[in-house]
C-alpha cells in the first residue's frame, strides 16, 4: 500500500513561526513532524510515499529529497503557490496513486501508532481512525458505531478524526480539480454506510498552535530528565 502525507497548508494558526517555515518542518521532540512520520511508515513497511505540497514547497523538497536517506521513495504532488485543502489535494494527488487504496496522514499530527494496526473493512470508501476528544475539540466530528462503520449523526459519543485514514480512490471517482474539502465527500460516503473506522488509544496529539507545539516540546524534554 502507498501512503500520502499532507503536507501543503499554511498552518497559519502557527504564525509567525510557519511564515519562514511549513508546518510540516517544525521540530517536536527533536525530529521535524514529517520526518517522524516518514520514519514510522517506513517502520510499518511503507516505502512508497507521496507528499503533497505547497506552501514554501521547496524547503520540504530540499529537507527531504527523493527519500533515499529515509529507506523510502518519495514523490511530490505540488499544487500551486495556494493549497488545495484536503479534497483538492488528494485528489490531484491521484495521479501519483495506484487505483488502490492508499494510506493517508496529516503532516500535522504527532503520533506513535503502529500503521500496520489500521485494518480496512473491505469494499469501504474510507476508513478513519478516531481518538478520544482533545481539549481543543471536544464534541468531536464523527461517531463509531459497534459494527465499525462511521456517522455524522448529532450523538454525545462522538469522537475526533486522527487525520489518518485508508482511502480508496473511488470516493473521489466524481470529484473535479480545485480546492475543496473531503469532508462532504465522507459524509456523502457515511450516509450510504461506506464509511469504516476503529479507535486508537495510544498518543497522539494534533500540532495545531504554537501553544500546543511549546507544550508537547516541554512534555519530551520533562520525560528525557
Amino acid at each position: 500500500m502507498q501512503a500520502l502525507i499532507l503536507a501543503a497548508g499554511k498552518g497559519e494558526r502557527m504564525r509567525p513561526l510557519t511564515l519562514v517555515k511549513p508546518k510540516p518542518l517544525l521540530e517536536v521532540c527533536g525530529t521535524t513532524l514529517i520526518e517522524h512520520h516518514i520514519l514510522n511508515l517506513k517502520k510499518a513497511g511503507f516505502t512508497d510515499i507521496v507528499i503533497n505540497i505547497s506552501w514554501l514547497a521547496q524547503q520540504i523538497m530540499n529537507k527531504l529529497g527523493s527519500g533515499n536517506q529515509y529507506g523510502v521513495k518519495i514523490r511530490y504532488s505540488f499544487e500551486g503557490d495556494e493549497p488545495l485543502e484536503t479534497g483538492g489535494g488528494i485528489y490531484k494527488a491521484l495521479s501519483l496513486l495506484d487505483k488502490e487504496p492508499f494510506l493517508v496522514v496529516n503532516g500535522d499530527v504527532k503520533t506513535d501508532i503502529d500503521f500496520t494496526c489500521i485494518k480496512a473493512i473491505p469494499n469501504m470508501l474510507a476508513h478513519l481512525v478516531m481518538v478520544s476528544n482533545p481539549n481543543h475539540n471536544p464534541n468531536g466530528e464523527f461517531f463509531l458505531d459497534g459494527k465499525q462503520l462511521l456517522s455524522f449523526v448529532d450523538s454525545s459519543k462522538k469522537q475526533t478524526y486522527s487525520g489518518i485514514g485508508i482511502y480508496n480512490p473511488k470516493l473521489f471517482e466524481h470529484s473535479q480539480s480545485g480546492k475543496f474539502s473531503v469532508v462532504p465527500l465522507l459524509k456523502e460516503a457515511m450516509s450510504q454506510k461506506m464509511v469504516s473506522g476503529q479507535f486508537y488509544k495510544g498518543q497522539w496529539d494534533d500540532i495545531g498552535t504554537i501553544e500546543r507545539l511549546t507544550q508537547i516540546n516541554t512534555n519530551c524534554k520533562k520525560q528525557k530528565t
